[in-house]
């Protein structure tokens, strides 16, 4: 069987080389750092199979304009003079209305279902190696206002067969006695589920190694190796490494390696920020996203999670204090058992989730290379989407699975051009 090399080992990546070896291709995993030490790190944990909606959706426009210069708002864009930042944001609202979100919406909900089926299927193929927990999910509120908003989005679900539950503040309390004692109510997804993206990532790395894929850490690539019209493997620091295929799966990174010429890729970094804590006072039993503040609280065996932020700020590793405490501020407002006692910047994560100006995934071929694969523009469904990535990108590298051909053309990296 052919050799394809995968760029980037985080979720998306290592899903990916999964599900090629499962095909029989012999594989070579490639990162510029640790593998899975990147965005899929520090991140949320959520597998949200009942997150529709996409990121490009009404009202996030209005909201986001808001928010736009406040350092410690939910969403910022740093201002600088980007022409693809600001080409991006324009093509981000274009696809912020109804007609748009009708066309994506059922494309993401078909990739949420058939990825959660596949993370249950992970769990039990490890034997339980990762900590994965189907609990499901409380979206949490405080004010009547957001109550409204967050039951729109429950109506969405619904209409697509998503289970989906209100619950008053006394019910909240009921199902979870560490929930939110400041909140108004929640909305509840049972199907929903959450999991130490760490974990699920070296379990997978576990299993390839075992099987012969390799993996070569801290190997920075520095562009595509191309011959006759074919990309023949990846040139690196370290020297050339040749292949039949390429798979660019390398988050934010990968407009730099696809390039304008060969792939042009309207990803934009998103930065965000959690803190993950020790032994904490209390640790809830679902994990919960407190809607007006977009903070997520994951609980993680005896540990727990505080994540959130959307920060347009280009691939900038600087952490901005500000925003970062804003996330970590709001949780005590719900509930004053969740305050963070002594901040240490050294324990801040960041990452950087690659956006797409319609909120949907990349993932298919290159027209020029047709031996060129790509997979990015996950935004924040990364972990939720990775195994469904993977399995597509399978189907495509070994030409099966003709019947994927309708969603693939929906997440084409050629839609942006007309």
């Amino acid at each position: 069987m052919p050799h394809i090399i995968v760029i980037g080992a985080g979720a998306v990546g290592v899903c990916c080389a999964y599900y090629l070896r499962k095909k029989g291709f012999h594989v070579t995993v490639v990162d510029r750092g640790r593998i899975g030490a990147a965005c899929s790190a520090g991140n949320a944990g959520l597998i949200v199979p009942s997150h529709v909606i996409p990121l490009a959706a009404p009202g996030v426009v209005s909201q986001g304009l808001k928010w736009l210069f406040r350092r410690d708002s939910p969403f910022y864009i740093r201002p600088r003079l980007d022409p693809a930042l600001w080409s991006w944001v324009w093509r981000f609202t274009r696809h912020c209305n109804n007609s748009a979100v009708a066309k994506s919406t059922p494309v993401l909900h078909d990739l949420l279902q058939r990825s959660a089926h596949l993370f249950d299927e992970l769990f039990q193929a490890h034997e339980q190696a990762f900590y994965y927990r189907k609990k499901g999910l409380l979206m949490v509120y405080r004010q009547d206002k957001y109550r409204r908003a967050l039951q729109q989005d429950a109506d969405t679900a619904a209409a697509l067969g998503i289970a989906v539950r209100h619950l008053s503040q006394q019910e909240l309390v009921q199902l979870e006695p560490h929930a939110p004692a400041r909140s108004a109510g929640a909305f509840y997804y049972p199907n929903d589920a959450h999991l130490d993206p760490t974990q699920f990532i070296q379990a997978l790395v576990d299993r390839l190694s075992d099987q012969g894929v390799t993996f070569l850490e801290n190997t920075e690539v520095t562009g595509l190796e191309q011959e006759n019209g074919q990309v023949t493997g990846i040139a690196a620091a370290s020297g050339p490494l040749k292949g039949d295929m390429v798979l660019i799966a390398s988050g934010s990174w990968s407009p730099l390696l696809a390039g304008p010429k060969v792939l042009p890729l309207p990803v934009e970094a998103g930065k965000g920020y959690s803190i993950t804590l020790d032994q904490p006072k209390i640790t809830p039993t679902f994990p919960m996203i407190l809607s007006e503040e977009k903070a997520t609280i994951t609980p993680l065996g005896d540990r727990i999670r505080f994540a959130g932020t959307l920060e347009l700020s280009g691939l900038d590793h600087r952490v901005n204090r500000a925003r970062f405490e804003s996330v970590v501020a709001v949780a005590p407002q719900y509930q004053p058992d969740f305050q963070v006692d002594r901040l240490d910047e050294s324990r801040i994560w960041h990452g950087f989730r690659p956006c797409t100006p319609d909120g949907l995934p990349i993932i298919g071929r290159s027209k020029r290379h047709p031996n060129l694969l790509v997979a990015t523009g996950h935004a924040m469904l990364g972990i939720t989407l990775a195994p469904i990535t993977g399995s597509l990108i399978a189907n495509l590298a070994a030409e099966t699975g003709g019947e994927q051909a309708i969603t693939l053309n929906a997440l084409s990296p050629f839609r942006f051009s007309h």
